[in-house]
């Protein structure tokens, strides 16, 4: 062997070495995406050996791998001789390999990024491309965290935090946005307001701490009967609001009457003390006469306040 032949050797086995090492994946797939070269990385992470998986079908052996997917994006590479990317924002994985991480060995599997690389022959001719493969598990991990705890911010700040309802901010802006809605499109839909009959009483005789409980129930009672569509919040102190979407008076008024009668037949236990509470409902269905949200809210009121003056636990309907 020359010398130039034999300092040639020595670089290719210098690559090889350097790119079996590599704290990154690599991947070489024939033109019939056999498997042809395998380093350490991902001997580490399969548990296979190269010599199990060489001139064997990537999608026989990695079935996680969507085949039509992978191979639209690789012909790509082989036909416009061009780079392909993927990231785990698209696909958490391309390989589903265990994640092993203590830092963020709460993610169940290493989240990848992937680079596909045209291989070019002397003729220029694409005839192998190169998988890279990326773990990105401490970056995606601490994305997702970010996100869950920016969304729990979020929700917190709209949330009233002794019911668990909207709080007065968020569902009067839930309210504008039905009002607008039905104004322009003239949809009917009503809202409801009620609150607990006596409350004061109940604070006096069984102590502000039962008085919670109470409030608490009758949110959850509230919970309970809520649709999809509909949106309930806190107004404060005792008091409740419902925005009944696409539901007129007379339909919103069967709701109030099964809420009515769901609280008067749940009693609060609380600190061995039982309470029996019922509550009172005021209605207002959207007409052309209402100039603004609040204005609505107003009608609602006045309606509640004629359930009031008219013994209490019963519901009203503004007219």
């Amino acid at each position: 062997m020359g010398t130039q032949s034999a300092e040639d050797f020595k670089e290719i086995h210098s690559l090889m070495g350097m790119l079996q090492n590599l704290d990154v994946g690599l991947v070489i797939l024939d033109r019939e995406y056999k498997i042809q070269l395998w380093n350490s990385f991902m001997e580490s992470h399969s548990g296979l050996m190269p010599y199990q998986v060489r001139d064997k079908s990537l999608f026989e052996m990695f079935s996680e791998i969507n085949e039509d997917w992978f191979r639209h994006k690789a012909e790509s590479v082989f036909l416009l001789n061009n780079r392909a990317f993927t990231t785990w924002e698209q696909r958490p994985y391309l390989f589903k390999f265990k994640n092993y991480r203590p830092i963020t060995g709460k993610a169940e599997f290493m989240y990848q990024n992937a680079t596909i690389i045209p291989l070019g022959s002397a003729d220029g001719r694409v005839e192998r491309i190169g998988l890279i493969i990326y773990d990105v598990t401490d970056v995606a991990v601490n994305r997702v965290e970010l996100k869950a705890a920016n969304d729990e911010l979020k929700r917190l700040s709209r949330t009233d935090r002794l019911t668990g309802l909207y709080n007065r901010g968020f569902w009067e802006e839930c309210l504008g946005r039905e009002f607008k809605r039905c104004k322009r499109t003239g949809s009917v839909s009503s809202m409801m307001i009620f609150d607990i009959d006596h409350f004061k009483k109940v604070n006096d005789e069984y102590g502000h701490p039962t008085g919670d409980e109470v409030i608490k129930a009758a949110a959850e009672a509230l919970n309970i009967s809520l649709r999809e569509t509909d949106v309930a919040g806190r107004y404060g102190g005792e008091e409740y609001v419902v925005i009944l979407v696409n539901t007129s008076a007379e339909q919103a008024m069967i709701y109030a009457e099964r809420l009515r009668k769901l609280i008067e037949q749940t009693p609060v236990s609380h600190l061995n003390q039982t309470v029996n509470y019922t509550v009172s409902l005021g209605i207002a269905e959207i007409n052309d006469d209402i100039a603004s949200h609040e204005e609505w809210i107003e009608y609602a009121d006045k309606a509640l306040y004629r359930s009031k003056e008219g013994g209490r636990n019963q519901a009203n309907v503004y007219s």
